[in-house]
């Protein structure tokens, strides 16, 4: 089974930055998307970005772009993001998703104008990140 493990959240100051990361198991060579989503209290669970195997063409969502990157190092199996400029309103759960189906990331946004969370099966527990005004 994939697994997906995140760290890096914490507490910073509005226009600070945050590193997430989330290490992966189990998870094979072939079609595969990766997603970093988040959920702020009363509000839907939202897609920030997300890459696949051949880490072409990222998305990233209307509040990330210009201020999030996403990004993996092959060797470590890890996926990152680098959010930079951070909001209170960035303030929220993060996590890290996986699904072996590449579409997800790369067709879904073009049809759907953002991720859809129900089609990743597999889910980290979350990193809380909190920023302060």
């Amino acid at each position: 089974q994939v697994q997906l493990v995140e760290s890096g959240g914490g507490l910073v100051q509005a226009g600070g930055s945050l590193r997430l990361s989330c290490t992966v198991s189990g998870l094979t060579s072939g079609d595969f998307a990766l997603g970093w989503f988040r959920q702020a209290p009363g509000k839907e669970r939202e897609g920030i970005s997300c890459i696949t195997n051949d880490d072409e063409d990222p998305y990233y969502s209307d509040s990330a772009k210009g201020r999030f990157t996403i990004s993996r190092d092959v060797a470590k199996n890890t996926l990152y993001l680098q959010m930079d400029s951070l909001k209170p309103e960035d303030t929220a759960m993060y996590y890290c998703a996986a699904e072996a189906l590449a579409e997800v990331c790369h067709m879904t946004p073009l049809y759907v104008g953002h991720l859809v969370w129900t089609e990743y099966k597999n889910w980290g527990q979350g990193t809380q990140v909190t920023v302060s005004s």
